[in-house]
């Protein structure tokens, strides 16, 4: 008896931890992305995050994201990217 009240007080710790990460996201909407692609009249790349331009945008659609990640960790760092202080990059 006392086990399986001991596992359901784990399992509801859980379910809590779960919900506050769940309510601290965002909801996606227009206007909310992180970064937009310009590919007609000129070709550029932005992260609206932390204001990075790149204007490579095929090698950035081909994966390339190191400039847009450095930006972003040293705006964290500084605490200047747009909510930095509510985002976690696993890097």
């Amino acid at each position: 008896m006392l086990r399986s009240r001991l596992y359901e007080y784990e399992l509801e710790k859980k379910r809590a931890v779960s919900k506050k990460l769940e309510d601290s996201k965002l909801e996606i909407n227009f206007g909310s992305q992180i970064r937009s692609y310009v590919l007609q009249p000129y070709r550029m790349a932005k992260d609206h995050r932390t204001k990075v331009e790149v204007g490579d945008v095929d090698k950035v659609l081909d994966g390339y994201l190191e400039p847009f990640l450095r930006g972003y960790l040293l705006a964290k760092r500084r605490g200047t990217a747009v909510g930095a202080a509510d985002d976690d990059l696993d890097v």
